[in-house]
């Protein structure tokens, strides 16, 4: 998956989105053997650089554990990367 050209917008919708799959464990426990690392690997994904990797790492590991699913982390890195450090989204302009 590519999200280079994904805005901020729909990078937070995708983070919410994703985060709330993270809840389908507690019908499910199972999920999370396929959930885990899918989450872990969206996560560096969509975020690059080390801290992608390192928000990845995070990831899997809290998806695989059985009771912090409820931690929204691809919605606080979400936060991290768009509030706490500043990153500017640029348009891109294509001219044919």
């Amino acid at each position: 998956m590519n999200f280079d050209n994904t805005s901020k917008t729909k990078k937070l919708a995708l983070g919410i989105l994703f985060d709330a799959l993270g809840y389908v464990s507690f019908v499910f426990p199972f999920f999370d053997l396929i959930w885990a690392p899918a989450a872990g690997y969206l996560m560096t994904r969509m975020y690059k650089g080390n801290a992608g990797k390192v928000a990845g790492v995070i990831t899997f590991i809290e998806e695989a554990l059985p009771v912090f699913d409820v931690i929204p982390t691809f919605t606080m890195m979400w936060v991290y990367t768009y509030v706490f450090k500043g990153v500017k989204t640029e348009k891109i302009i294509e001219i044919d």
